[in-house]
Parts: C-alpha cells; structure tokens; sequence
C-alpha cells in the first residue's frame, strides 16, 4: 500500500511539472503513460538544454567581440599599428599594401595589460606575408596616456625588423 502512495505522490509532482494535475490511481499507474510523460520531459530538458547552450554561446561570443573591440580602440595598440603603417621597410616586408590586422589571441602570454603597462602581439599579414607586431608600452599616471616603449615586427620566416624603441637617452 505505501509504495502505491509513494508512486501516487510522484506522479502528482511529476504531472504538476508538465502542468497536469490528474490525480492518479493505481490502476492508472502503467508503464506507457508514465513513458509518454517521460519522453515529453526529456524534450522539454532538450529544448532548454539548447536554449542555455545557444544563449551562452552568444554571450561568450558576444564578450570575445566586445574585448577585441576594447584592444582595437585603445592608445597603445593605435599608436603601435601608426608606427607599422609609417615603417616602409616593415610594410615591404608584409608585401603591404594591404595590410590585414587580425584579432589578437587572449590567451596568448605575451598580451598583458595591467595599470601601468601594455604589452601586446598583434597578428598581421600583407599580400607576402604575414607576422606578429610585437609592442610594449608604458602609461604616465600624471597626464594618463600611453607612451611607445619599443615595437618590432617579427615575420614568419623569423626576419626581425625594429620599428621603434625609445631609449634610455631619448627621456
């Protein structure tokens, strides 16, 4: 008797779920309707399975945006990207114009930023070839902009072509 109760019980919150609020018997307690129940809320849990899944995808994707849109309006990457596109010799070497700038990779170790420094590596490529625009960059507190340190361009094929660097004499 307590077992058919406890099933009685199950079912009522079961069905409560789906929103059905039969009351059940034990002579109503068969395997195919419970089953129908049962495949009906694995497709419920599919649908919000799917659903969590899509809206998360689109707010990670979302957020990966927003940051690369972040780096791209920053000081310390414009003025590093200025300093390529003034460089004729690194331009040549890209085989540049045109000049194609891609994201930057967040997991990458050499991209840190904090307060007081901007340390990035920037993938570009030309109609040539392609390579990392390396760039380090230090932020004055009193006037609070950012300040080129050194940019060099390391190419594919390993060539190393300084673009800038501020030396200790020139402060």
């Amino acid at each position: 008797m307590t077992i058919h109760r406890g099933l009685n019980v199950f079912f009522r919150l079961y069905s409560s779920i789906n929103n059905k609020c039969d009351d059940f018997t034990s002579s109503q307690l068969k395997f195919a309707p419970s089953e129908v129940r049962m495949s009906r809320s694995t497709s419920l849990l599919q649908q919000m399975t799917i659903f969590v899944t899509v809206v998360t995808g689109g707010g990670c994707a979302m957020m990966y945006y927003l940051m690369q849109k972040n780096f791209a309006r920053s000081e310390y990457y414009r003025q590093a990207l200025e300093q390529l596109n003034n460089n004729s010799t690194a331009m040549a070497g890209l085989g540049a114009p045109p000049l194609k700038i891609h994201n930057i990779h967040l997991s990458d170790r050499h991209n840190r930023i904090d307060h007081s420094s901007a340390q990035l590596k920037i993938p570009v490529t030309g109609s040539k070839t392609g390579g990392y625009l390396y760039t380090t960059s230090t932020r004055d507190a009193i006037v609070n902009r950012w300040h080129l340190q050194q940019v060099f361009l390391k190419l594919r094929e390993g060539e190393i072509i300084e673009i800038f660097n501020k030396t200790e004499s020139e402060e």
